[in-house]
């Protein structure tokens, strides 16, 4: 199953729930009808939610769920995880990848140095950042632009980067 929120908080008392997204496709994910998985470490299955109407407040996306009318049904949820199966995600243009297809990939130079297992992708604005985990040491950080990624191959769970002058401490 492949994250899309975090069910962070509830609105008022109407059932209504504050939710952090994390899709890059929020009108077809949090969509009146839309169907999702609420994983919960309280809970010991999955919980399916079907969205019963949806808006924007501030950087939260307030959700209300068919069947959930008021806080008594929502504040159970608070901290869990909103999930979709991976077969219902959207397909993606040639040479983009979610980034749970690129955690785990090892990360190796151009001139055949592994530099360790890519274990996150931090999204701060102008571009993605690559955090790689070495056999030992501190994470290094990689800015995800052309002149640093050269290739991305997720099926051998692999990544070609070049580094360039300046990127890693000596």
């Amino acid at each position: 199953m492949i994250l899309v929120g975090h069910l962070v908080n509830t609105q008022g008392v109407r059932g209504e729930v504050r939710v952090i997204s994390r899709t890059d496709f929020e009108d077809q994910r949090f969509k009146k009808g839309a169907r999702l998985f609420l994983v919960h470490p309280n809970q010991s299955k999955l919980v399916e939610l079907t969205i019963a109407s949806v808006r924007k407040h501030k950087q939260f996306i307030l959700l209300t769920f068919e069947g959930h009318q008021n806080i008594n049904d929502v504040e159970k949820y608070k901290g869990g995880e909103l999930k979709v199966y991976e077969s219902e995600l959207i397909e993606l243009p040639e040479n983009t990848y979610y980034i749970y297809q690129l955690v785990g990939c090892e990360v190796v130079t151009d001139e055949g140095v592994l530099l360790g297992t890519l274990k996150d992708v931090l999204q701060p604005g102008a571009n993605d950042v690559y955090v790689v985990k070495p056999p030992k040491g501190k994470d290094i950080l990689l800015p995800a632009i052309p002149d640093c990624v050269l290739d991305v191959d997720v099926a051998n769970k692999k990544i070609l980067v070049h580094i360039m002058p300046g990127l890693l401490d000596d």
